[in-house]
């Protein structure tokens, strides 16, 4: 129907240019047009009849694995013309480690199937929250996928023939990370000047006890979910302070919205949260008729700030979050809720983490997620950071791609030391190393790089 409508228009190269095939899963419980038989069939011819590689079958325990995706490719008519498997490599929890295989094409298949079906294994992987995506590939292949933008790890052997390990870049927390922080080196230079605390979470007042922290909440944030804004207007706030050890004191919000109507509702979640965290707003400024925004300072005090960069090499990294709640209806994958049910004891327990620990640093992880406000940390401490995927604390319904990069509502990064609270879980789950940027340690002992150099462009504080 597409290449009728192309046709229609008179886009003569773009029906020229068709695929062959398109590439779609298979399905298991015969509830669409199947397609897994033909590919176990495919396989089997050749990979035990034509090449040789296996006895009597191919099949082990990955095609008998629940969580084992299969991609097949299709003609115009239906007819299967290939497929390929992929899945957690571990039997255990799924780590975003994943590994594809058993990619097969019939003979006479148009010419691109094999590269269709190895592309879209690449998105699924990567949609399901991987951060790491290998396959093991016959050595006459190894071009093809290298044209495809896969990098060769190392020679391996497999059913006694020759093969090389090779991985798919998956560069989600690095993009992450230059959206969300890239830019701010050379933006800042000359307005941050507190030595010691340079792009930490807040900012000591000099010649006082106070810090102070201002966020401002995306607009489009604002339109859409006011309630929600209002609300994490003063949780992000509160969680700057509290990476610096300091307590909350005070809030002022400054607020535009295009009537009365759409404020209060702003105001209702801020309002909400003020009185769950026990921070009273003080003032402010509001203007209607204006497009959405909101911004809020925060004051706090300690005579004693704990800074984001005074971490060195060789402490251990530990990552304090609470793991309640949900993904934010709208935010899954993205925005973690677990305040807005906390009661405001469990609240000011968690606010007070770093305070009663005292860590060499501590960092609040933001919009950089986990591995971005790592780096953020290392950084600011003049040294890199490897991360330990398997012992950061996760929620059961988050995957590891979305935990690692989401916004996670409260979990807090210390170097040197813990800093535990009741409603949260703690682990040691890295450690700051000579260099710069984020390094991910997989169970196997295997380095992938995350985040390569500075996060910020800040340098060390």
């Amino acid at each position: 129907m597409d290449h009728d409508i192309l046709a229609l228009l008179g886009d003569v190269r773009s029906v020229a240019a068709r695929p062959g095939c398109h590439v779609e899963p298979a399905d298991h419980n015969g509830l669409t047009r199947g397609g897994l038989a033909e590919y176990h069939a495919l396989r089997h011819e050749a990979f035990v009849d034509r090449q040789g590689l296996f006895d009597r079958h191919d099949l082990d325990d990955r095609d008998t694995d629940p969580r084992t995706v299969v991609l097949v490719a299709r003609d115009a008519a239906g007819t299967v013309l290939g497929g390929v498997r992929l899945g957690p490599v571990d039997d255990g929890p799924d780590l975003g480690w994943w590994q594809g295989g058993r990619l097969v094409v019939a003979p006479g298949s148009p010419r691109g199937t094999g590269t269709a079906l190895v592309r879209a294994a690449c998105a699924r992987a990567e949609s399901e929250g991987a951060l790491r995506f290998e396959a093991t590939v016959q050595a006459r292949h190894e071009r093809m996928f290298g044209r495809l933008g896969w990098s060769t790890v190392r020679p391996v052997t497999v059913a006694g023939t020759d093969h090389v390990l090779m991985r798919w870049p998956i560069g989600r927390i690095a993009a992450l990370a230059r959206s969300a922080k890239g830019s701010l080196g050379p933006l800042l230079r000359g307005l941050t000047g507190v030595p010691g605390f340079v792009g930490d979470d807040g900012v000591p007042v000099p010649g006082s006890d106070l810090v102070a922290a201002c966020d401002a909440i995306v607009p489009s944030m604002v339109e859409r979910d006011p309630e929600w804004a209002g609300w994490c207007s003063v949780l992000v706030n509160v969680n700057d302070l509290a990476a610096m050890g300091a307590e909350p004191v005070a809030l002022l919000d400054a607020l535009g919205a295009r009537d009365a109507s759409f404020a209060s509702r702003v105001l209702s979640g801020l309002r909400r949260a003020s009185t769950a965290y026990g921070v009273p707003v003080l003032g402010g400024h509001t203007q209607f008729g204006v497009p959405a925004s909101l911004s809020v300072t925060a004051l706090g005090r300690t005579a004693d700030p704990v800074p984001g960069g005074g971490g060195v090499a060789g402490q251990r990294v530990w990552l304090t979050a609470d793991l309640s709640g949900h993904w934010r209806p709208g935010y899954t994958g993205r925005q973690w809720d677990s305040t807005s049910g906390r009661r405001t004891p469990e609240l000011r327990d968690l606010v007070g983490a770093v305070a009663r620990a005292r860590p060499a640093a501590a960092k609040d992880v933001s919009m950089a997620g986990i591995a971005g406000s790592l780096g953020m940390l290392a950084e600011a401490s003049g040294c890199g950071a490897v991360l330990d995927v398997a012992s950061v604390p996760r929620p059961v319904a988050a995957t590891v791609g979305d935990w690692l990069t989401c916004f996670p509502g409260f979990a807090m990064l210390t170097a040197g030391a813990p800093a535990p609270a009741q409603a949260a879980v703690t682990a040691a789950c890295g450690e700051l190393v000579p260099g710069s940027g984020v390094t991910l340690r997989w169970p196997d002992g295997e380095l992938t790089p995350a985040v390569t150099g500075g996060v910020t462009g800040l340098g060390e504080s």
